[in-house]
């Protein structure tokens, strides 16, 4: 599921992939990403409801009728059984059928089959959501010719109930969330592989995804572009090598070929590929099987099959090979740093949850921000309501002087010290705090950098993902109350802009506008003014906003005008002390300053009690450490 960008240990193969791709580009236009326009897609209009399984994802349309279901005709023709019948058609039976019919066959295949493809994801119980989400959005694009491979039983039933059609790989996989590196994840990768290596045989041609990425647009046109391409593969590529929709140039894609998105076609080369690569891993079970799938096909590469199509003799000679073009097949960089494909005003058709730094929760968090992730209806009215703010920021703060490590620094220090108080006052109200937009100057990677990568499309600043600066990780997880106090949970930026979102919570908000003590109507009281706004005074404590927010307890969401000087502090020391043992990990590092070693730098959430702070990374083995 994950991607090699997500680890620090590969450092050497990136600096080998990027040493090859750093070109020049210049791009005179300024990009801003703003929240309201994340993403040009379908929404949910309605969902559905299970017998069995409690659906994730049940009323997310507060005007739409519960018993009211999108679906996906089958493929005509056919009789109705587990196979055939419409995506999210749960059974009507009580009883769900033996394992023994979930087995991979050809005739299992052949009734999901459509114009000869089929669309394959896999993956065990931890994966549930993103599967769901990664059906959900096909099934929106009028796309049924899908398949999901159960890694365990546990989400073969789950899946069954559901009327998702899935099949039985028999891997005995743990239901948990593996980890990126481990020995379950490279098994996973395995599995991958045996399982192309399967249905190639069967004569269908197979678009194989990862579970962490979702498509935006329908696929199968762009494909049927390209008929006599055996192997169509994603990449890693973040510099651009054509700015309209033609595969990318293969002579200049030097990052990694990425194996989370990519389409075979039932040939003799590509059944010849699956089996030497499934023999490759098998015999090594130190080879990773993406680094595999490169070795093997780059063994041989080009020329190109002719001077058009953007198609390459790779592997035996014989391979017809096409690069997706970086921009609307879109790798993590491409989509949520860069936002490529607005800048080259094109439509993407997937993306990938690659080059983030915080795991699965941050891989989720990613794809929430930008609006396409589908969570259960309770995630949109959390109990105790939401908080967010409006994150002022100064124009010299975004723009004035160079982009370097200090204005950097700058610029996110003067954006975690409002974090803190607001989530700080979070804390004090019991509310989700919504995150605000998180400005960056500087990219986040795991390899020295100038700043942003030479050629890429980064503009700066940027509107950065949250897992840049915060371990979405970390504040997402269970901690001890005893020692860190309670709970902070957050939600993303974009959170309020979410269509997803009910009636009865945009309908109930609270703009609070932060004033000077003494100036006209500005007081610590739970009036508001006749426009419907609270003022509420500056530099207010613990005790004051216990008070007079506790007449607002049924307002699903409080608005903050500005973080600003907003809250003076705890009254409370024990509940303080804890507060900051909890948030001070919620920072983590950017990454990476040339010519250094450590060549990362810890952000800090209490940067500002701390004379002549400076954004240097560790001096020694003994300073290489967090700021607590």
């Amino acid at each position: 599921m994950g991607r090699y960008q997500e680890m620090a240990n590969s450092k050497p193969l990136f600096l080998t992939i990027y040493a090859a791709v750093i070109v020049g580009i210049a791009v005179s236009s300024f990009y801003v990403l703003s929240a309201g326009n994340s993403l040009l897609t379908t929404y949910p209009t309605s969902w559905l409801s299970s017998s069995n399984v409690e659906s994730p994802y049940a009323n997310q349309s507060h005007n739409i009728s519960e018993s009211t279901v999108d679906v996906v005709p089958a493929p005509p023709s056919q009789p109705q059984n587990i196979w055939t019948k419409p995506i999210w058609e749960v059974p009507l039976t009580k009883k769900m059928p033996p394992l023994k019919k979930f087995r991979l066959t050809k005739e299992l295949v052949e009734q999901r089959v459509k114009d000869n493809v089929i669309i394959v994801t896999f993956g065990n119980y931890a994966f549930m959501d993103f599967i769901l989400t990664w059906v959900k959005h096909l099934s929106d694009l009028g796309l049924s010719n899908l398949l999901v491979g159960a890694m365990d039983t546990k989400i073969l039933e789950a899946l069954y109930w559901k009327g998702v059609p899935a099949f039985d790989m028999g891997s005995h996989m743990s239901t948990v969330d593996v980890g990126w590196g481990s020995p379950t994840f490279h098994k996973m990768g395995r599995e991958k592989v045996i399982l192309i290596d399967a249905i190639l045989p069967f004569g269908y041609e197979l678009l194989m995804c990862d579970t962490d990425m979702v498509w935006l647009k329908n696929p199968l046109p762009y494909l049927a572009q390209y008929p006599d391409a055996d192997v169509l593969t994603s990449s890693d590529q973040v510099v651009p090598t054509v700015v309209d929709d033609r595969l990318d140039i293969w002579q200049q894609v030097g990052a990694a070929y990425n194996i989370g998105i990519f389409h075979w076609r039932p040939t003799e080369s590509c059944k010849k590929l699956a089996k030497e690569w499934k023999e490759m891993l098998l015999a090594d079970d130190k080879i990773w099987d993406q680094n595999g799938f490169n070795d093997i096909v780059r063994r041989q590469l080009g020329p190109s099959v002719d001077g058009d199509s953007g198609l390459v003799y790779a592997y035996d000679g014989n391979l017809k090979l096409g690069i997706f073009p970086a921009s609307i097949f879109c790798s993590g960089h491409t989509f949520f740093v860069q936002a490529m494909y607005q800048q080259l005003r094109l439509e993407p058709y997937a993306v990938h949850t690659t080059f983030q730094y915080a795991g699965t929760e941050g891989k989720r968090h990613r794809l929430r921000e930008a609006m396409v992730f589908y969570d259960q209806a309770e995630y949109y009215d959390a109990p105790g309501g939401f908080l967010s703010f409006k994150p002022k920021i100064p124009k010299r703060l975004l723009l004035d002087g160079e982009h370097n490590l200090e204005s950097h620094f700058s610029l996110i220090n003067y954006q975690i010290k409002q974090i803190r108080s607001a989530l700080a006052i979070a804390s004090l109200l019991n509310r989700t705090l919504v995150m605000p937009p998180l400005w960056c100057r500087l990219d986040r990677l795991w390899f020295p950098h100038p700043g942003v990568l030479v050629g890429s499309l980064t503009r700066q600043p940027f509107l950065c993902p949250l897992d840049h600066v915060f371990e979405v990780n970390v504040m997402l997880k269970e901690m001890s109350q005893e020692e860190f106090g309670p709970k902070i949970n957050i939600r993303e930026y974009s959170f309020i802009d979410n269509p997803s979102l009910p009636k009865q919570v945009k309908e109930s908000s609270l703009d609070v506008q932060l004033c000077q003590e003494g100036t006209q109507d500005c007081q610590a009281s739970n009036n508001t003014i006749p426009s419907g706004i609270l003022k509420f005074p500056k530099r207010s404590g613990e005790e004051t906003f216990k008070t007079i927010f506790s007449s607002f307890s049924d307002v699903k969401v409080i608005q903050f005008s500005s973080m600003q000087d907003a809250f003076i502090g705890f009254t409370d020391k024990t509940r303080e002390e804890k507060f900051r043992n909890r948030v001070k990990r919620y920072v983590g590092i950017w990454c990476c300053v040339e010519n250094h070693t450590p060549g990362h730098i810890y952000y800090d959430m209490y940067w500002d009690e701390k004379p002549g702070w400076k954004p240097i990374p560790p001096q020694s083995p003994e300073d290489d450490h967090p700021p607590w």
